[in-house]
């Protein structure tokens, strides 16, 4: 169990470190003006996104899996992994939205400012903290 819990941990790291460099490399992409600067910024974010981060939330999400899977009658009853699982769902929607943002940038329809992606680039950090004090103090 400690081996599926260490792994869960090092692919949240993994998927994490995506959802926090790919809204900032949005921000870049979005004050290019250049073509050079634009094709770099899409080869990235397209690396970033489906190299990196989309392996990191799937190997994420399994190894958690595993780890509910070990007692799921007596994890589900636990207060604190429901709020946590929750939480889990919206950073998984939040992680389908960077992808439509990377499509929208792929196709040159990007319809925010750089201002935009700067504050979406602060939800990861929320999703974290709640996410980590949840897993490691148990509340409830």
């Amino acid at each position: 169990m400690l081996w599926v819990k260490a792994f869960h941990l090092i692919f949240m790291i993994t998927w994490f470190s995506g959802l926090f460099y790919l809204p900032r490399l949005y921000v870049y992409h979005s004050e290019a003006r250049d073509a050079i600067s634009i094709d770099r910024f899409k080869l990235m974010e397209k690396k970033l996104f489906y190299m990196i981060t989309t392996p990191g939330a799937i190997l994420t999400l399994l190894f958690g899996t595993w780890l509910v899977s070990f007692n799921p009658e007596g994890y589900m009853q636990m207060h604190w992994l429901q709020i946590k699982l929750s939480f889990v769902l919206l950073l998984v929607i939040y992680h389908a939205y960077l992808g439509k943002l990377l499509l929208d940038f792929k196709y040159d329809r990007n319809p925010h400012g750089s201002v935009f992606y700067r504050w979406l680039n602060e939800i990861p950090a929320v999703f974290l903290i709640v996410i980590v004090i949840l897993a490691v103090v148990k509340p409830f």
